[in-house]
């Protein structure tokens, strides 16, 4: 079975609200995928958006250029923790409170369906 892979590192978005977009377009043709994203209100879709469509590529690319996009479908999307950025937030009385801003990496497996 011929696969294809994209990974888009630190992205700037936590994994946890990232996990939910790659819940929405898990198992999912790429066509069907990329235009839920473009009508998902979240601001990580647009990075999962290009994420797809770069393994969708690399995909068409890999078997020489001679493939329909209604092939492909999104087989896994895995989202890890990216590193974590501490900044400091002051706070009454001379504190001060951390805030963590988390990135996330996305890896998206594309693959062809089955029979064709």
């Amino acid at each position: 079975m011929m696969e294809a892979i994209a990974i888009a590192k630190h992205v700037e978005f936590p994994p946890r609200k990232v996990r939910q977009l790659a819940d929405l377009v898990r198992g999912k043709s790429v066509e069907t995928a990329i235009d839920l994203l473009r009508f998902t209100n979240r601001a990580a879709a647009e990075t999962m958006s290009k994420t797809i469509k770069s393994a969708m590529h690399n995909m068409v690319n890999k078997k020489g250029g001679s493939l329909d996009v209604e092939d492909i479908y999104v087989k896994a999307i895995l989202v890890d923790e990216g590193r974590t950025l501490y900044r400091i937030r002051p706070r009454a009385q001379g504190r001060a409170f951390r805030i963590r801003k988390r990135s996330s990496h996305i890896k998206v497996i594309v693959s062809l369906v089955e029979g064709k």
